[in-house]
């Protein structure tokens, strides 16, 4: 194996990776967004409120983009098992 093959193998991990955290990840960031501006116009600083919101907020991304992240992570997991005697060989 290449040094080339270990280097597009890493970039299409750390691709795939970053394509299946996006939408927990930007959704816990609107959400917190959201919710500091709340804290900031109405002078609450309760800590469980900033943190409660994210949670739900990233579980439910789990449940709307579950099959699609999980459809993302076979797709590159058979690529890799398909290619895996070009990689080796």
């Amino acid at each position: 194996m290449s040094g080339d093959v270990v280097v597009q193998l890493g970039q299409q991990a750390l691709m795939t990776v970053l394509l299946v955290a996006a939408p927990m990840l930007g959704l816990g960031l609107l959400v917190g967004l959201c919710v500091s501006v709340f804290q900031a116009t109405t002078s609450i600083q309760e800590q469980t409120l900033a943190f409660i919101p994210k949670i739900i907020a990233v579980f439910v991304a789990i449940l709307i983009f579950g099959p699609w992240m999980l459809r993302i992570m076979v797709e590159y997991v058979m690529n890799i098992l398909v290619n895996l005697p070009l990689y080796i060989g």
